[in-house]
C-alpha cells in the first residue's frame, strides 16, 4: 500500500479485520502505518497456512481480529482467538499457525 493510501485511512474510524481480505492458499498482508517508531500490518491466513518460526529484533504485539491460530513463543504453544492478544519479546523465537481462517494485527515497535 503506498504512503497515500495509508494516509487516506487517517481520521477515520475502521475496522481493521476489514482492511485485509482472505485469500485462498495463501497468506495476504496491508500494512497501514509504516513509521521509524513501528509499523502496524494486517494480515488474513487461510487454514492451513503459517508464519515459520523466527525471531525479530524488537516487540511485537499481535492481536487476533477473526478466526483461530495456534502461536508458538519461547516454547510455549498458545491457542488464540478474536480478541484476544499476545506480546512477542524482542529476540524471542515464535511462529504461528492456522486452525481456522483468521486475521490478525501485528504492531511492531522499533524505539
Amino acid at each position: 500500500m503506498s504512503e497515500e493510501k495509508r494516509t487516506e485511512l487517517r481520521g477515520k474510524v475502521l475496522r481493521l479485520a476489514d482492511l485485509v481480505a482472505y485469500q485462498d492458499g495463501t497468506v495476504a498482508s496491508r500494512m497501514v502505518v509504516n513509521k521509524p517508531a513501528g509499523s502496524i500490518t494486517l494480515f488474513s491466513f487461510d487454514e492451513d497456512e503459517g508464519l515459520s518460526e523466527h525471531t525479530a529484533p524488537y516487540d511485537a504485539v499481535v492481536t487476533i481480529l477473526d478466526g483461530e491460530c495456534e502461536v508458538w513463543v519461547a516454547g510455549e504453544t498458545h491457542q488464540m482467538s478474536a480478541g484476544e492478544t499476545i506480546i512477542f519479546p524482542a529476540n524471542a523465537p515464535h511462529a504461528l499457525s492456522a486452525i481456522t481462517r483468521f486475521k490478525m494485527s501485528l504492531t511492531m515497535i522499533r524505539e
